[in-house]
């Protein structure tokens, strides 16, 4: 019987990063723009504008993702040990941003349909309150923005960390300002102008900006969540390090992501001379984006080994 403790063995699996500042500062954001999705409808109701109502219900989206964001970042936190998810919980922030960019792209798909109604069946628009209620929007918004992005800063510039969900989150705040940039514009242009024409043409232009921020966010989310592997030179480094020692030769190599910042890897190598995993795992020990290393190793008992070893 083992007299010993398994924990010098055992792997750490929590590979959550801490955001609690994004946390919070998505919470306040969460309240701003809730509050100002609650005068717009009101005050579209008092004032029979259409422009505002759909304006308010537009935040209304925001507001469900920003919730999303909250869930994600509690949910994260709650389950980082749970034996459950066999690597932890490290991708709930990166499947929350998915999500998110997910929601902005049927933002912009409403916006376009939207607009495009308006352009053959124009409405009367009540150019004062809507351009009002336009120009406090833009002001929470970019009030918001200024909230996230600061956080936003501090997780890459200082700790090097990627929180998809609080760029989602900064992504959907972006979209509101420039929904309400743009509508003050075409609002203005038809108080003054005349060009009633302006606002869905300028509906249909956020929409395109928004659909490139979501189809980014998709591109940066979606090969994590589908375990791509690191980059070639990454990978090649690593196998080349290993290969250097000795006469080993690695026979299997996997690599993915198992959160936002961290990296697993499986490594199957044959030798015949084999050490202690920890031999290779220190080996290793400069590959800082590597968080879980398993090593197999292989005790390699005839020639074909050394052969294959001197063709490549």
């Amino acid at each position: 019987m083992h007299q010993h403790t398994l924990n010098k063995w055992q792997h750490n699996h929590n590979f959550v990063t801490a955001h609690e500042h994004g946390e919070k500062r998505t919470l306040q954001v969460l309240i701003l723009t809730a509050i100002t999705m609650v005068v717009e409808i009101i005050a579209g109701s008092m004032f029979g504008s259409m422009a505002l109502l759909a304006d308010g219900w537009h935040m209304g989206t925001h507001v469900a993702a920003f919730m999303i964001a909250i869930f994600v970042y509690r949910y994260a936190r709650k389950h980082a040990n749970n034996p459950a998810f066999t690597f932890g919980t490290g991708k709930v922030s990166v499947l929350g941003g998915f999500a998110s960019a997910i929601a902005l792209s049927v933002v912009a798909l409403v916006m376009v349909v939207e607009s495009t109604q308006r352009i053959f069946d124009p409405q009367i628009i009540q150019f004062n309150e809507a351009i009002g209620i336009a120009i406090l929007g833009l002001i929470v918004n970019i009030a918001s923005a200024f909230i996230l992005r600061d956080n936003h800063h501090h997780s890459h510039g200082e700790h090097h960390h990627h929180d998809h969900n609080l760029k989602a989150a900064y992504f959907h705040v972006l979209a509101d300002a420039l929904t309400s940039l743009l509508a003050i514009i075409a609002l203005c242009t038809g108080k003054y102008f005349g060009w009633n024409w302006m606002d869905p043409i300028m509906g249909i232009v956020g929409a395109a900006i928004i659909t490139r921020w979501a189809y980014g966010l998709l591109k940066e989310t979606s090969p994590i969540l589908l375990d791509a592997s690191i980059e070639k030179e990454y990978k090649n480094a690593i196998q080349q390090t290993i290969e250097n020692d000795s006469d080993n030769l690695i026979a299997d190599f996997h690599i993915w992501k198992v959160g936002a910042n961290h990296y697993a890897a499986i490594i199957s190598l044959v030798t015949h001379f084999p050490k202690p995993s920890e031999h290779y795992k220190k080996l290793l020990q400069n590959f800082d984006k590597l968080s879980h290393i398993t090593i197999e190793i292989n005790q390699c008992i005839d020639k074909e080994c050394i052969a294959q070893k001197k063709s490549l």
